[in-house]
């Protein structure tokens, strides 16, 4: 058995072988945010209930576990609409109960969902243009948001408070990651890949500069492995802890700009503006297989925590596979335009999609009948 950081050495060996800035510096300072909603203590009085509001008796009972199966006829339970642009980047609170939402260009505010009422609860303007990424420490304690004014800002996420700016980014910030011990955040953007201390609110260190536009970021789950994806196609791999580059991969024919592991670390899948998505096995260090089919640029992946469905954003719609096979599970074509961002929460069981349509999409998995279940249990 080969564990992780094993399968990322073997991975790198395969592939060589083959190939505190101040409040005062800021011209405009951002207005103080309203603080972030907790599930039992909303920072504002809820607006009336929607007309076809998301409750329980909407959702499905909770499936013991999900899989690839459960995702082949999902169900649109509820479309959230408040945002006035395109839908850039979207997360789930740690518990589930919220969904947060950034909005692009002009929009810059981030939003707060309320899964259990259907309702947007609370609504911070975050960046001064667009909200195109945001993250979540795995304390859950702080908020980042960053975008195309390339500040990255911190806020607390139980009081609401604006905690700091980091301003050495001098172009858009395309993508973020956090490592899973929560002490360090990476950014990356046209002018390069800057490490963060988040404990100290510090900039650690630059690693490429404007030679590298990064489009896309992930780190490896056990933290010391940072991929990243880059304008003309390649996949690099870095040592969070050192910032030595340990392998460069040509992977596609156009941007990279979707990376992510499987929660088990044994594999990395990376979307590009080629329109397909790569699927590498870290335990061979070889690509395993290539999804084809979406019409245009993928903008975004995620992975269920299952590690066994992925979800890929496009022109056409959201595409559902089975990463195990490669098979198309489900096409989902509700939106009425391009969309930009998926995400899947802690249990795997909903999806949430937003588009240039401006509208933000949550979708179940199917209810899973008896006898599925049971042939899943032997």
């Amino acid at each position: 058995m080969i564990n992780n950081k094993g399968a990322i050495l073997i991975l790198i060996g395969v592939m060589i072988s083959s190939a505190t800035i101040s409040h005062k510096a800021i011209s405009q300072p951002l207005p103080v945010p309203v603080a972030p909603p907790r599930p039992e203590n909303p920072a504002q009085p809820p607006p009336p209930t929607p007309t076809n509001p998301l409750n329980p008796d909407n959702l499905s009972p909770p499936q013991p576990f999900s899989s690839p199966e459960a995702w082949r006829n999902p169900r649109l339970i509820y479309t959230f609409t408040g945002h006035n642009t395109a839908v850039d980047s979207l997360f789930f609170s740690l518990d589930g109960t919220i969904l947060i939402s950034g909005g692009s260009r002009n929009d810059g505010k981030i939003k707060f969902w309320q899964l259990k009422t259907g309702r947007e609860i609370d609504s911070l303007r975050a960046q001064r243009t667009s909200v195109s990424v945001l993250g979540l420490s795995p304390d859950g304690e702080t908020l980042v948001s960053s975008g195309t004014d390339s500040a990255v800002n911190l806020w607390n996420w139980r009081t609401g408070d604006y905690i700091h700016q980091f301003r050495d980014h001098t172009s858009n910030v395309l993508s973020l990651a956090i490592t899973p011990d929560g002490r360090t955040l990476v950014t990356g953007a046209l002018d390069g890949i800057r490490l963060w201390d988040l404990t100290k609110q510090r900039r650690m260190y630059t690693l490429v500069r404007f030679d590298n536009q990064t489009y896309g970021l992930a780190i490896h789950p056990d933290g010391d492995i940072l991929a990243s994806g880059h304008k003309f196609g390649s996949i690099k791999l870095w040592n969070v802890n050192t910032g030595q580059s340990l392998n460069r991969i040509s992977a596609h024919r156009g941007s990279v700009n979707a990376l992510a592991f499987t929660p088990d670390g044994q594999t990395l899948v990376s979307g590009s503006y080629d329109r397909t998505i790569k699927v590498w096995n870290l335990r061979t260090g070889q690509l395993a297989q290539t999804l084809s089919g979406h019409t245009g640029r993928v903008w975004a992946v995620a992975i269920n925590p299952d590690g066994e469905t992925l979800a890929s954003a496009s022109r056409d719609g959201v595409r559902l596979w089975n990463l195990r096979t490669g098979e198309l599970l489900a096409l989902l074509t509700a939106h009425e335009d391009w969309v930009h961002s998926v995400a899947f929460n802690r249990d795997g069981t909903l999806l949430a999609t937003g588009g240039f349509d401006r509208q933000i999409m949550i979708w179940q998995i199917s209810p899973v009948s008896g006898e599925e279940l049971a042939q899943r249990s032997q």
